[in-house]
């Protein structure tokens, strides 16, 4: 590391902390995703349940915009599960993600931990 220019060293420590820095703020909007899929998710399983409850036949309603349209229930409830399935593939590959950056941030503070552990003491 001493044989290294002071300058190019700067450079170096910058692009790791910009490195960190970027993994840290897509972890977070990683993190938020993942929040807001769960509670989407959450609530279709909430209406999968109330529907279930439901005996009989009953009209039900989708939203549509500012309106509101009548929809046979075999296929709500084939639309709730498809969104429930679509919620869950999202929530795992955000997972996938989330876990890719985490290693990234942890390499990029290794890196700067390493490099500060081994400067010479002045």
């Amino acid at each position: 590391m001493s044989t290294l220019s002071d300058d190019t060293l700067r450079r170096i420590l910058a692009q790791i902390q910009q490195t960190a820095l970027q993994s840290q703020r897509s972890l977070n909007i990683t993190k938020q995703q993942m929040t807001a899929k769960e509670r989407e998710r959450r609530i279709v399983q909430l209406t999968q349940e109330e529907i279930g409850s439901i005996q009989g036949d009953v009209n039900l309603y989708k939203g549509v915009g500012k309106m509101f349209m009548m929809v046979p229930r075999p296929v709500m409830e084939q639309q709730l599960k498809d969104e429930e399935k679509d919620l869950s593939d999202d929530i795992k590959n955000l997972e996938k993600k989330s876990k890719y950056l985490e290693k990234q941030f942890n390499d990029a503070q290794g890196q700067l931990r390493d490099i500060f552990n081994s400067a010479p003491k002045q």
